[in-house]
Order: structure tokens, then sequence, then C-alpha cells
């Protein structure tokens, strides 16, 4: 017998006392592995049992089988005490007092720009228009023929637009918003009631008063017998919710290939004129390359930058407050930063 009744006994009371002096669950598990493991003196003593003369087997399998369930019943008492003062020293450290102020977490908020965006598109969903976007990549023929904007027209030079290489591929960042009214016309049958906001690109040097990268929202109306009259009020209740309810607007006499007659819109504010954007009668070249019937049906257009409308509503003077990030100009319009 490669071991005996003795050394099985001396193997118990050392697993005991192991098992007595771990004070750390991490600790009683590397007892058990050495202890109760299955290299362990006690789990080889059972594995010798195959090779112990029968008429010692019974009194040698007595005193393991003895041995094993002792220490066995040592170590899940002492894990219960152990998982115990645990359970009882994680309630302490970890312990949360609901009665503390709330840590001053910075809080994401809506950027200036979005708000107004939103404003604006609140005020002509009430009217019944519904808003309309398209994708800022966009095709030349929508940005510029479909507009009534020849191909020797200023706006399509390297100057003023963004062409994306190869230059065959006739896609461009679009200049304006005015392709969602094309795309809208080529989808929808009249009548039409739309609002577009979105950004747009142009080639512009980043300063006080310009930046490459801009917000437009525009409008369009497609129905029967619609007039500049129609025009003149819309861009009134326009200009009195944004502005306040004194503000008075009035259209000068201007040119754009996409609309017939065209105007400028301005409106007076803080005792003084200020252009606001471009608006007019679409064009019925426009409408007959979206294949509207000019004889039954006209329209009007406008659209401004939102960023001006933003920078006179709330007296910005440097487009770089708008658009460089500083969280110190978002606080200043309460909008959730701290």
């Amino acid at each position: 017998m490669s071991i005996s009744i003795a050394e099985v006994t001396e193997s118990a009371k050392s697993a005991l006392l192991a098992i007595a002096g771990a004070n750390e669950l991490s600790d009683l598990k590397s007892v058990k592995i050495e202890h109760l493991g299955d290299k362990s003196p006690l789990s080889k003593a059972s594995q010798a049992l195959g090779k112990i003369a029968a008429e010692e087997k019974a009194a040698f399998g007595k005193v393991v089988g003895s041995a094993k369930a002792e220490v066995s019943a040592a170590y899940e008492a002492r894990l219960k005490v152990l998982e115990a003062e645990r359970d009882s020293r994680v309630l302490i450290e970890e312990r949360v007092d609901v009665t503390l102020p709330a840590s001053n977490i910075p809080k994401g908020g809506l950027h200036p720009l979005t708000i107004l965006t939103n404003e604006i598109s609140d005020l002509f969903i009430g009217l019944g228009y519904r808003v309309a976007e398209g994708p800022e990549l966009e095709a030349e023929w929508l940005n510029f023929d479909a507009l009534n904007i020849p191909a020797d027209h200023p706006a399509r030079t390297m100057q003023d637009t963004f062409f994306i290489e190869p230059l065959d591929s006739k896609l461009v960042l679009r200049t304006h918003t005015s392709p969602v009214q094309i795309r809208t016309m080529l989808e929808n049958n009249p009548p039409i009631y739309v609002i577009c906001p979105g950004r747009t690109y142009r080639a512009d040097e980043l300063d006080a008063t310009h930046t490459p990268v801009f917000s437009q929202v525009e409008g369009l109306v497609i129905d029967r017998g619609i007039t500049m009259a129609d025009l003149k009020g819309t861009l009134d209740y326009f200009a009195q919710s944004i502005f306040g309810p004194d503000v008075k607007t009035r259209l000068r006499p201007s040119f754009f290939p996409f609309t017939e007659p065209s105007a400028e819109v301005d409106f007076f504010f803080n005792g003084r004129w200020i252009e606001w954007g471009g608006c007019g009668m679409v064009n019925p070249k426009v409408l007959e390359v979206c294949g509207i019937d000019t004889t039954e049906f006209t329209g009007f257009a406008f659209g401004m930058g939102l960023e001006r409308t933003l920078m006179v509503r709330h007296g910005i003077t440097d487009m770089h407050d708008i658009v460089e990030g500083d969280t110190r100009f978002t606080r200043s319009f309460g909008l959730g930063i701290k």
C-alpha cells in the first residue's frame, strides 16, 4: 500500500488547518485545489483503493471517506463565513449616500442653429407644410441645370462650387438646398408645400460673416392661383414669428435664374433694414423641367441663411462663434450644457 492510514489522517489534519487559516476567498480556493483537488493526498488515497488487498480495503476506505467528508464540510463552512464577510464589506465599502447632491456631469445640448432649424420647421408644419430633405452630395444637373442656371453662369465656376473628382462624375457639394425643391417637384404632384432646411457648401473663406459650410432654409409652394401676394404674406408671417410681431418686410426687385419675377427680401429690425434672402415666383422653365403644367399651376420659392438669421436675432457679430464649437457660446443660449 503506497499510503498509510496515518498519512491519510495527517493529510486531513493539514487540510483542516489550511482551511481554518484561509482569510480570503482567493486563499480558500487555493486550499481547495491543494487539499481536495485531483492531485491532493486525499484524492490519491482514494485512487489507491484499487491496489489495496481486499481484507484491508474496507477499513482503509472508511478512513479515507471520513477524512474527505470532514475536510469538505470544513471547506463549505469556511466558504460561507468568508462569503458573508465579503458581502458585509461590500455593503460598507460600496455604500452610496443618496443624500449627497448630484454630480455636476456635463450635459449635451442642441446647437443654436439646430434649435433655430427646429423652430422654423415647426412654424411651417403648423401652416400645413412638410419638411423635405436631400443629399448634400448632389448631381450637378439637379444643383444647376434643372434650376435654369446655365453652364456659363458664374456660380458654376470652381471659385464658388466644390466639384467632386473625377469631374466627369458630375457631382458637387450642393451650393443651396434648391435641389431638394427639384427632387420634390419631380417626385410629387401639386399641390406642394415644403420647407427645405439643410447644410450647403461654397468656396468661401471663414471670416466674421462667411463660412464655407453654412445652413439654409428654403420654402416652396406650388398650387393653383399662387401669386406674389401669397409670397409676401408668407414672408411677413415668417419674419414676425422669428424676429417679433412689429417686424416689417420689403421686396426689392432682383434676378435669380430659377424665379421670375425675383426679389430680395429685407426686414426692418432694431431701427435698420437688413437683407435676409432671395425669393420670387418659380420660373415656368423650372416647372416645365419638373413636369408641372404651367397653364394650371404657379408657385413661389424663398431661401434664407440660418447663420445670418441667428446672428441678427441674437446680436452675434462673428461667424467664428457659431462654427468653432466653443461651449461658452452655446451656454449663453441656456441649452443645458454645464
